[in-house]
């Protein structure tokens, strides 16, 4: 569907919407006059409208429970209208809290849809309301306006440009004003930066030339200083000395140094020794760790356990022979023992007895002989034992007391080699100082040094001293006045683009042509050729902001015609207030004139004017 450009409202049903809580129907025609006192939904009228295309209120005003009746949860509006070759069309808007629906001739629709066919809100009730576009839009009004406006070719403006402004911009490609303004005064602002350096670095260097030429003479007179106590160190160094020598003598002794430093000390050769040494202390370790063992071990416990078993026998037969008495009980027949029967028995067990005592005495015998020759037998390892301990440990001292001889011996040589060493190298220190410092003292060596290595160090600084003296300043002031001359021209620049600026502005404004509303976008800085984005509106030479609601409603007016040529959309207008407006004769409506105006204690009327002039505010 293609966007309307045209068209002419018929009629409006309104439901649910602020005072119109039930189905109401509104007829409109070319002129209509809305008239009623105040509350009875003039204004009503106006934001049913808008709410229609836009979904926004007259003044685009942003929540839609403040547009739903008392009572209500939700609110339907429908506008009939006529295209411009007199199509009918109904565009229906129905909203509650949950759901939005737009639908235009039985098509459902989006409100990006909507803004297709009809123009983006601000675009629409900046039309639709002749105050919405300045009151409502500010900023946004200029960037809407800018949109629309046609573009101003550079080879537009340059005729136009006297002949000094025209050939200092006619080689630059000028795509933005405001940027090239912008651009040539970060330029100057930089040459003047560099200026500035200049004239401190023209200063500065007077100044080092100055402090250059005091520094050379310093420095000539510190070197003619440190010459002269070189050369009479010089003089004296070597005086009576036979310095080729010395040398001689010194090259000799070093090389019979570094000969036998270079020669590795005797060593004794201890390897046989040290092995033997190993051998005997293992020998030693072994025998001293050896321990005894017993010969007779078996033998002695057999004739303990005999002595033992004897002697439970002699003490279990003298107890038998103490216990039987008349009538013992014998433990072997048992029965009992008579008087007659006990002399036999007691003569028995002496007997027995008797045996047990001569045998336990030749037992024991046996056993203290075997526990003597035991004893002989391990006294006799013992002995034998000390003796090779002591044997080898002899041994052991021998050979450590011949190896302590080798070392001592190898010591005293390694001393005597030191020796020598120390005294080749105290004769070549003493060369060596000889051949360095002559007849001067360590000090007065050092000194020479130092004065050598000083004087180098200044000769550098007095050369560089020399030149920064010597050196032509540079032409500083040529260089400033080449950027001043830079910047004078840049300035010529910032002039003629303010001049384009100027020229641009009056064709792009002419485009803006009102007949008593003029509105400024740019403004130029006279004293410094900047150019500042504005948006100001001023009638019949009188800023807006200071009009009274009669004044602002007939600029009003005047803005939302020219917006229909710029824009290329006629659409309706919604008056508000008119009572207050005396005439109109400002501004000729080209499309359809909704006006509203109080009339004290009337109700709510709709009516079509027939008459193009018929009830509109009139010329005193």
């Amino acid at each position: 569907m293609n966007p309307f450009r045209q068209f002419e409202i018929t009629g409006m049903t309104l439901s649910g919407f602020k005072c119109f809580a039930d189905n109401t129907e509104i007829s409109f025609g070319p002129r209509t006059i809305v008239t009623g006192g105040n509350g009875r939904g003039k204004s009503s009228v106006a934001d049913a409208i808008a709410f229609a295309f836009t979904g926004l209120p007259f003044f685009g005003e942003r929540g839609n429970d403040r547009l739903v009746a008392e009572q209500g949860d939700g609110l339907s509006v429908t506008v009939r209208f006529a295209d411009e070759i007199g199509k009918e069309h109904a565009l229906v808007r129905q909203w509650d809290k949950s759901h939005t629906g737009i639908c235009l001739d039985g098509v459902q629709l989006r409100q990006t849809d909507v803004a297709d066919l009809f123009g983006e809100k601000d675009v629409f009730l900046s039309i639709f309301n002749p105050l919405y576009f300045i009151e409502e839009l500010g900023s946004d009004g200029r960037k809407l306006l800018e949109r629309y406006l046609p573009s101003i070719p550079q080879e537009a403006v340059l005729p136009l440009l006297s002949e000094p402004a025209r050939n200092l911009l006619e080689s630059e490609t000028v795509l933005s004003p405001e940027s090239f303004l912008s651009k040539r005064r970060e330029e100057i602002r930089e040459l003047e930066k560099t200026a500035v350096y200049l004239a401190g670095q023209k200063d500065l260097a007077e100044s080092q030339r100055q402090e250059a030429s005091v520094k050379v003479s310093e420095l000539a007179e510190k070197l003619s200083a440190l010459e002269q106590e070189r050369d009479s160190l010089q003089s004296r160094r070597y005086e009576g000395v036979d310095l080729s020598d010395a040398q001689e003598r010194l090259v000799e002794l070093s090389a019979r140094y570094e000969e036998m430093a270079k020669e590795a000390p005797e060593a004794s050769d201890t390897s046989e020794m040290d092995r033997r040494q190993q051998e005997l202390q293992k020998k030693l370790a072994e025998r001293a760790a050896e321990h005894y063992t017993p010969k007779f071990t078996e033998h002695i416990a057999a004739l303990s356990a005999k002595v033992n078993e004897l002697g439970a026998k002699y003490k279990r037969e003298t107890g038998l022979l103490k216990g039987f008495h008349p009538g013992t009980v014998c433990p072997m027949c048992r029965r009992g023992v008579t008087e007659q029967e006990l002399p036999a028995i007691h003569g028995a067990l002496q007997q027995s007895i008797s045996a047990v005592v001569s045998e336990g005495k030749e037992v024991s015998a046996n056993l203290a002989e075997m526990k003597a020759l035991e004893k002989q037998t391990e006294e006799t390892f013992r002995r034998f034992q000390a003796e090779d301990v002591a044997k080898l440990e002899g041994e052991l001292q021998e050979l450590s007391r011949k190896r302590e001889e080798l070392a001592l011996a190898a010591s005293a040589r390694s001393d005597q080699r030191s020796a020598e060493l120390e005294n080749l190298l105290g004769e070549i220190r003493v060369l060596s100082a000889l051949t360095e410092c002559g007849n001067l003292t360590p000090e007065e060596a050092g000194r020479l040094s130092a004065c050598k290595d000083q004087i180098i160090s200044l000769k550098a600084e007095l050369a560089a001293a020399q030149c920064a003296a010597k050196a032509a300043q540079e032409d500083y002031d040529l260089k400033i006045q080449a950027i001043q001359d830079q910047i004078g021209e840049k300035k010529k620049q910032l002039t003629a683009m303010a001049q384009y600026v100027a020229k641009r502005a009056e064709l792009l404004f002419s485009k803006l042509e009102m007949n008593r509303v003029k509105i400024s976008l740019y403004d130029v800085v006279k004293s410094t050729g900047e150019v500042k984005d504005v948006f100001k509106f001023t009638y019949n030479g009188r800023r807006y902001d200071r009009l009274s609601l009669s004044e602002k409603i007939r600029a009003g007016m005047e803005v939302s015609e020219l917006l229909k040529r710029l824009i290329g959309r006629n659409y309706p207008q919604f008056v508000d207030n008119t009572e207050s407006v005396d005439d109109l004769a400002n501004v000729r409506p080209t499309g359809q004139v909704i006006m509203a105006r109080c009339v004290r204690g009337t109700a709510l009327s709709v009516r079509t004017v027939t008459r193009p002039n018929q009830e509109l505010p009139q010329a005193a």
